[in-house]
């Protein structure tokens, strides 16, 4: 039995025995490089004899693509809870397992600050789910005014920037801070501070752009995509209509469809609705984060494309004596840790309470872990500039 968009990976599992990690590649749902999952031994089983079954019914071609994506819905939104002590034993053991391998930042922060010791370190932090708590409703995402507080306090004495799937116009909205770079849209649309900060020479407001090379692309997708967004924009809304609870937001450079509020039963609905959208435009496609569905443009540029830009922008590109933080939740976070990882430089902290595959290096449960570690962090600058 083969399928050409599942590949068994030879990587060990993080979670245990009782996981696979596939690698899922030359399918229209992902670009490339292929995107690894880990999926619990049964239910890879059960998919695979699920695509079996799909590849064998010529009338019901892309089903099992359309489960397959379900299926990932599920792992990267949980909802639900297991029942079993079988089950929650299991659980408890990859949990521990897991966070053997991710410990926790706020554990380990002395480690972290020890090897930032005469570094210049440089914060990147994610919006939802990080800097504020996943709601239902996208538009009520708000910071707290302890978190507006001590994210000014970070940008005060490290170059900062907030990197979302938001568009800057939201995202700013919300956090209402000039201190700041925000990138938004995942780096598509990145702007600098409008006013003095006290950590370095780049303090003048100004709106920044993808790398040199890139611009006369982007420049050509920008304008497409606001053309094409606002076609799909109403595409989607009315194909959407009949999903109750899901919502459609235009993040300039990205659609963003939210299923936060969407019954599970009906999640397969949902995918099909949105993906048959992008059959129309070859030079959109489709990605997933948490509780989000995305359409964004074809062009390679993520998030850790905009850590890259930000980093070189600051004059930081080559320099051995920066320590870049990465702070996120979400999947789209993966391709910024993923930098990190290959640079052998900085750290990625992943925020989630449940398992997840990642290129982090430690994790927070939730954005009160996040407050508490950003906390610790100015506390730990002030300290150090009262000891030189």
């Amino acid at each position: 039995m083969t399928n050409q968009n599942v590949i068994v990976s030879d990587r060990n599992p993080i979670l245990g025995s009782k996981t696979i990690t596939v690698s899922v590649s030359k399918s229209p749902l992902f670009s490339s490089p292929p995107t690894y999952f880990t999926f619990p031994r049964r239910k890879f089983l059960e998919l695979l004899e699920a695509a079996d079954k799909n590849n064998n019914n010529k009338n019901n071609l892309g089903a099992g693509k359309i489960s397959s994506w379900v299926d990932s819905m599920r792992d990267s939104s949980p909802t639900r809870l297991r029942s079993s002590s079988r089950d929650s034993d299991s659980d408890n053991d990859e949990k521990t397992s897991w966070i053997v391998r991710f410990p926790s930042a706020l554990n380990m922060f002395d480690k972290i600050m020890n090897a930032a010791k005469g570094k210049q370190i440089v914060m990147f932090l994610d919006y939802d789910g990080t800097l504020s708590p996943i709601v239902e409703d996208p538009d009520k995402a708000y910071i707290t005014h302890e978190m507006r507080e001590v994210v000014k306090d970070v940008a005060l004495n490290f170059p900062t920037a907030i990197v979302t799937g938001r568009s800057i116009d939201k995202v700013r909205a919300f956090v209402k801070l000039n201190e700041i770079y925000y990138a938004g849209s995942h780096g598509m649309d990145i702007e600098g501070p409008t006013n003095e900060n006290s950590y370095g020479e780049s303090n003048q407001g100004v709106l920044f752009q993808p790398a040199r090379e890139f611009v006369p692309m982007i420049e050509k997708v920008h304008f497409e995509a606001f053309i094409t967004f606002t076609n799909v924009v109403k595409i989607l809304e009315k194909k959407t209509k009949c999903i109750p609870g899901a919502m459609v937001e235009n993040n300039k450079f990205c659609l963003s469809v939210h299923f936060r509020r969407v019954d599970e039963k009906i999640w397969a609905a949902l995918a099909e609705q949105v993906k048959s959208v992008l059959v129309d435009y070859p030079k959109l496609k489709l990605t997933q984060g948490r509780k989000v569905l995305e359409i964004r443009p074809t062009i390679k540029w993520d998030k850790g494309q905009a850590l890259n830009f930000l980093l070189r922008s600051l004059g930081f590109e080559h320099s051995e004596n920066v320590v870049p933080v990465y702070i996120g939740d979400d999947r789209t976070d993966e391709d910024a840790f993923k930098v990190l990882r290959e640079k052998g430089q900085g750290f990625g902290i992943l925020v989630s309470k449940v398992p997840k595959e990642t290129n982090a290096s430690y994790s927070l449960q939730d954005p009160s872990q996040v407050n508490e570690f950003l906390k610790r962090l100015v506390d730990w600058k002030r300290k150090t500039v009262g000891e030189e």
